[in-house]
Order: structure tokens, then sequence, then C-alpha cells
């Protein structure tokens, strides 16, 4: 007998994994895997809006980080557009305001949100208004026009509870 005829002499294998497979099924394994994934995606989410807050706020009160994460977490969006993969639909607005100061000069300090809260409320009104008022009009893409969507979504959430503050 050969090293091939091992297993399938005396115990079919598809028989086997049906078996197994089925027994999972009825443990519960399968919810058990799901649940694991959703929570390392929601971990995964909430990395990615606080190291896009770290470009924008890194400066800001604990009070505007809270308030950041809450918008980033009810919109599921955040302010730099930066998704869960790390990638960006478009350039967002904060993003655009943090490249006008390196383009400035002032490469050591792309604080956009300032140091206060309410710093923190004229930067992202300035978002909010520029994301609402180009000042040229430019052809755009479904998705980057759903992006820009979810963007003013997230800042008017977040103006929202920097304003309770």
């Amino acid at each position: 007998m050969g090293i091939n005829g091992i297993g399938t002499a005396a115990y079919p294998l598809t028989g086997y994994t049906a078996r197994k497979t089925g027994r999972n099924a009825e443990s519960g394994a399968v919810g058990f895997m799901e649940t694991v994934e959703e929570k390392a995606a929601q971990g995964k989410a909430a990395d990615q809006d606080e190291k896009a807050f770290e470009m924008v706020g890194r400066g800001a009160p604990q009070d505007v980080k809270d308030a950041w994460m809450e918008a980033a977490k009810e919109v599921n969006a955040n302010g730099m557009g930066i998704r869960g993969n790390g990638m960006m639909g478009h350039i967002s607005q904060m993003m655009v305001q943090r490249l006008n100061k390196m383009l400035k000069g002032e490469t050591e300090n792309n604080d956009i949100l300032g140091n206060t809260v309410e710093s923190a409320i004229r930067a992202t009104k300035k978002a909010l208004y520029d994301l609402e008022h180009p000042l040229v009009y430019t052809p755009r893409s479904i998705e980057v026009q759903q992006a820009r969507t979810k963007e003013g979504e997230f800042y008017r959430a977040f103006l929202g509870k920097l304003e309770k503050l």
C-alpha cells in the first residue's frame, strides 16, 4: 500500500469533512468568527480615526479629540477622508488646510484644529464652508460625491459636539 492509499481506505475524506463542517455550524463557531471579524473592523476604524485626528489636531485638548472620535463613530467617517484600508477617497478640506500651511512654509506645525475648542470650531467651520462653496466647479465621480457628502456629515456632527463643549 502506498502513501496515497492512507486515509482513503477506511475513512472517506469527503464524509469526514462534511460531518466536521456540520458540527462547527451547530456549535456556533461561525457566529464566533463573524463576531471576531466585526470587532477587528471596529478596532481598525477607531485606529484610522485616531490617526486622522493626530494629523490635524495633535495639540488639541482632550475634549476636542473626544468630540472627533464620537463624530467619527457616529457618522462612520472622519474629517481626513481616511478609510479602514488607509486610503482616501478624495482630498478632504482639512487636508487642504494642512497642505496650505505646508505651502506657506509652516512645516513644523500642521495642527489645523489648534489648541482650544474655539480654534477647532473655526477650523471646522472653514472646512465645512469650503466644502459647500468650492472656488471652481470640478466634475466629480459618484464615489467622490459620496465621499464629500460623508465628509460634510462628519464636519456637521463634529461641529455640533464642539459647540456643546
